[in-house]
C-alpha cells in the first residue's frame, strides 16, 4: 500500500470511503518503519500492540457507521519527552532508560480521544537539549534527505519520521526551535504554538517558562488540523488559557490587507547564500499577489541567544534536579546496597547524564547562585522584556513577520558536535520566538523529494500571542500558490 505523500485529510477521505482500513494502514507505516529506520534511526521505541488495537477499534466504529472525527485512524509519531501511560519515556536519557510513563499527557488524552493512533516514540536530544539529535544516549538519527547530516533537534526524530513517510504527522516540542529547525532541515511542517496554548501536562520539562509542545506535519492544513485538536486549558497546567475556534482559510483579498514584516537584524551577514536566494524566492512570491511587505526593526534580537542560554540552563538546573536515583527508574547496577544519599546522586546524575545535560546543568546552577544571580540571571530577564517589547512594537505595523528558520540548511553529522557555540547559533533565529512565547510557524520553501540531492531550506511566520490563524492562514495560502 503506498503511504508516501498521505496526510491527514488524504487519510480521513480514504478511511469514510472505504478505500483501506486503519488497520492496513496502520500495517503499512510499520512496514515503513522496518524497511527505512534501520538506517535514520528516527525511533526509540514502537507501540505496535496499542497501535493496531486502536486501529481495529476505528475499523469496528466505522463498520458500526460511527461518525469518526478527522484525526480518527491517523498514525501519529510522538517526540519521546511527552507520556503515554505505560509506555517507555526517556527523554533520550540512560538516566530515565527504565521509566515507563505512570499516566498519560494532556495532548495525548486529547488524541486517544480523537482516535489517533500511536506508532512509537521519537528519538531527541537528551532531555530536549541540542539542535542536531546527535545528542540522544541511544542513537543519532539522520536526515533522510542526505543520511550524512543531521535532521536537526530536539525533535530530529519526529522531523524525520514524518519526512520519510514512517508517520503521517507527528508531536515534538519546542524551547528554542525544536520544532522549526528540524522542520527545517527535514522539509517538512513545524507549529510551535503561542506559549500556553497547549498543556505542557505530562511534558518532560526541560525550561518551564520556555517550553511548548507543538505539531510536525506534511502540510500546514495538518498543523492546522492538528493544532485544533492539542489546544485549549487544562486545569492541570495553570498556564494554559482557552482559545477561540481558528478562523476560517485566509482569502486572497483577506491576505492583501496583511502586512507582512521582514526584520532587518535577521537579513544579514552569515546567514547563507543559497538559503537567502530561496527565502527570497518565497518572498517574492508573496510580493507578486500583491501582499504588502514592510521592513521592521527588532533591535534587542542580538541579544537573544546570549539571554536564551542564561535563563533556559537556569530553569534546567531547577528541573532536573527531579532525577536523583531515589524517585523514577534507577539504573541498574550503578548504586551497591548501603549507599548514602549522596553516592546515590552522584553514581545515579554521574552516569546517567550525557556531557550537553550536565553542561547545562552546571552553567544553570552557576548563574542562580549567590553573588551571581542579578549579574547574569535577573539581567538576562530583563533583556527577555525588551525582546518581547520589540515584538509589541513591530506588530502595531504589520501583521505576521517572515524569517528564515535557520542560517543554513542541515550540517553534516560530528560537524558541530565539538563546538556548543556553532551548534547553539543553530537555533538563532528561532530563540526570540520563545522568548516572547509566541507562536511560529516553519515552513518548507518548496516540496523537496527524497533522494533529490537537493536539502530543504524553510521560511518562518511569526504571529501575535495565540493569532495561530493569521500564519497557518498565510502558509495554507502560500503552500497552495507554491505547489500548483
Amino acid at each position: 500500500m503506498d503511504i508516501r505523500d498521505l496526510t491527514i485529510k488524504k487519510f480521513h477521505q480514504g478511511l469514510i470511503d472505504k478505500e483501506f482500513s486503519a488497520f492496513e494502514i496502520t500495517k503499512a507505516f510499520f512496514d515503513s518503519i522496518e524497511e527505512k529506520d534501520s538506517q535514520i534511526n528516527a525511533y526509540l521505541c514502537l507501540t505496535e500492540d496499542l497501535a493496531l488495537s486502536q486501529a481495529n477499534k476505528i475499523d469496528v466504529d466505522l463498520a458500526e457507521g460511527k461518525d469518526l472525527g478527522i484525526l480518527a485512524g491517523v498514525p501519529l509519531a510522538i517526540k519521546d519527552v511527552i507520556l503515554i501511560e505505560g509506555e517507555p519515556a526517556t527523554a533520550g536519557s540512560k538516566i530515565l532508560e527504565n521509566y515507563r510513563a505512570a499516566y498519560d499527557a494532556t495532548v495525548i488524552k486529547k488524541l486517544k480521544e480523537a482516535g489517533a493512533i500511536f506508532l512509537g516514540k521519537t528519538n531527541l536530544d537528551e532531555f530536549a537539549m541540542g539542535s542536531s539529535t546527535e545528542n540522544s544516549a541511544f542513537k543519532i538519527t539522520k536526515n533522510p534527505h542526505d543520511l550524512e547530516r543531521v535532521p536537526g533537534g530536539s525533535s530530529g526524530g519526529s522531523a524525520a519520521a514524518v519526512s520519510a513517510d514512517m508517520a503521517i504527522a507527528a508531536l515534538g516540542s519546542d524551547t528554542g526551535g525544536s520544532i522549526r529547525q528540524p522542520a527545517g532541515f527535514c522539509g517538512v511542517v513545524g507549529l510551535k504554538p503561542t506559549y500556553g496554548a497547549v498543556s505542557r501536562y505530562g511534558l518532560i520539562a526541560m525550561a518551564s517558562s520556555l517550553d511548548q509542545i507543538g505539531p510536525i506535519t506534511k502540510t500546514v492544513e495538518d498543523a492546522a488540523i492538528l493544532f485544533e485538536a492539542i489546544k485549549g486549558k487544562d486545569l492541570l497546567d495553570s498556564t494554559s488559557i482557552n482559545l477561540e475556534p481558528e478562523t476560517e482559510n485566509l482569502q486572497l483579498e483577506n491576505l492583501r490587507e496583511m502586512t507582512i514584516g521582514l526584520p532587518k537584524e535577521y537579513f544579514i551577514e552569515g546567514l547563507d547564500k543559497e538559503t537567502r536566494k530561496q527565502i527570497d524566492e518565497a518572498i517574492n512570491l508573496l510580493k507578486s499577489l500583491k501582499i504588502n511587505f514592510r521592513e521592521i526593526s527588532l533591535p534587542h534580537a542580538k541579544y537573544a541567544l546570549s539571554c536564551y542560554y542564561i535563563i533556559m540552563p537556569a530553569e534546567v538546573s531547577a528541573n532536573l534536579a527531579r532525577f536523583d536515583g531515589v524517585r523514577y527508574a534507577r539504573i541498574p547496577n550503578v548504586v551497591s546496597a548501603g549507599s548514602s544519599l549522596k553516592n546515590i546522586y552522584l553514581n545515579q546524575r554521574g552516569r546517567g547524564f550525557g556531557p550537553e545535560v550536565k553542561r547545562r546543568i552546571i552553567l544553570g546552577t552557576f548563574v542562580l547562585s549567590s553573588g551571581y544571580y542579578d549579574a547574569y540571571y535577573a539581567k538576562a530577564q530583563k533583556v527577555r522584556r525588551l525582546i518581547k517589547e520589540d515584538f509589541d512594537r513591530a506588530f502595531r505595523e504589520v501583521d505576521v513577520i517572515l524569517t528564515p528558520v535557520s542560517p543554513t540548511p542541515a550540517f553534516k553529522i560530528g560537524e558541530k558536535i565539538d563546538d556548543p557555540l556553532a551548534m547553539y547559533l543553530s537555533d538563532i533565529f528561532t530563540i526570540p520566538v520563545n522568548l516572547a512565547g509566541l507562536p511560529g510557524l516553519a515552513i518548507p520553501v518548496k516540496k523537496y523529494k527524497i533522494n533529490s540531492g537537493e536539502l530543504p531550506v524553510g521560511f518562518q511566520l511569526i504571529g501575535k500571542p495565540f493569532r495561530e490563524a493569521d500564519i497557518l492562514g498565510v502558509g495554507q495560502y502560500y503552500e497552495k500558490i507554491s505547489n500548483s
